[in-house]
């Protein structure tokens, strides 16, 4: 198991190279604000990748041409390595604004790199965990489970997950609380105290999305700290209540070590000519944010913390 941890920490730190932008934050919402930048305050920024090529433009930059290496822009950074830049021209910047300008520049590069940071390990934790139970599934968890289960949860693995979204498509099912959730800080878990505890939060948590829930909840995992959740025939309010049981029991769980904690996006399918993939890109947009809320709430951090005294 050392072996397996070093390995991830060695992809992690490789990995990052692999991606761009686009795989890590959404670049037509990064437009929106730069644009609202550009046009209540008169920044010009230009948005390049980590080698300078240019993605998006607001404002003029005249015949300028990037230098990612000998004059890189703001740098946006991903496990030390830069994944794109952002130039900035404050030319028609009034001077009495500039501060203020500079200072929400500042916070949106901070969320930037933040954001993508989280997307990526996220990213790269789904990839793994999958190739690592592809492995288990064919020696010690095979006897335990049949194909349709996740090996170390019993819930639904992600293709029997799919499967059963996909009847519910046919069936045309509605309305469909479609729910996004994902463990917080289960990597600081899985460094600190090791495989076992990181796999015990992850049963644990996968324990009480199934005990909040009625029979005709659909739980799946999958990622390796993520889970998918569909309650059919399920109006919003009984939706929010499902959300709001699983954040409290998480609360209340007792554990020397573990502080089970989960971020969740819920968002409704109400027609059904609604594509799943679009109403669960919008669950995971509010994940993201519950996440952020959440990790900033006090004693969040004694609490993820509280097993580093008995060290």
């Amino acid at each position: 198991m050392g072996q397996t941890k070093r390995a991830f920490k060695e992809r992690l730190e490789q990995n990052s190279k692999n991606y761009s932008p686009k795989d890590l934050f959404d670049l037509a919402a990064a437009e929106k604000f730069l644009t609202q930048m550009q046009g209540s305050f008169g920044l010009a920024t230009m948005m390049t990748d980590r080698h300078g090529a240019i993605i998006q433009t607001h404002g003029d930059f005249g015949d300028f041409q990037p230098d990612v290496v000998n004059k890189p822009g703001i740098k946006i950074r991903v496990k030390g390595r830069t994944v794109c830049h952002i130039y900035v021209k404050y030319d028609n910047v009034a001077e009495e604004q500039a501060e203020v300008v500079k200072t929400l520049l500042d916070a949106y590069i901070k969320t930037l790199e933040g954001y993508s940071g989280k997307s990526y390990i996220s990213s790269e934790q789904a990839v793994y965990i999958d190739e690592l139970e592809q492995e288990l599934e064919k020696e010690a968890y095979q006897p335990k489970y049949d194909e349709q289960n996740d090996p170390l949860t019993g819930v639904l693995n992600k293709s029997s997950f799919i499967k059963n979204m996909e009847q519910l498509k046919v069936r045309e099912v509605v309305p469909t609380a479609v729910i996004c959730v994902n463990i917080n800080d289960w990597l600081f878990v899985h460094d600190n105290y090791g495989e076992e505890e990181s796999d015990r939060l992850i049963v644990t948590v996968a324990e009480i999305l199934k005990n909040c829930a009625d029979d005709q909840a659909i739980i799946g995992r999958i990622g390796g700290d993520a889970f998918h959740v569909l309650l059919p025939m399920t109006e919003e309010d009984k939706a929010r209540e499902y959300c709001h049981k699983v954040q409290e029991a998480c609360l209340q769980y007792e554990d020397k070590i573990l502080a089970p904690s989960v971020a969740i996006g819920c968002v409704m399918k109400t027609n059904v000519d609604e594509l799943y993939k679009d109403v669960f890109s919008d669950a995971e947009y509010a994940m993201y944010e519950d996440k952020l809320v959440l990790k900033k709430a006090p004693g969040y951090r004694e609490r993820l913390e509280k097993g580093l005294n008995l060290k």
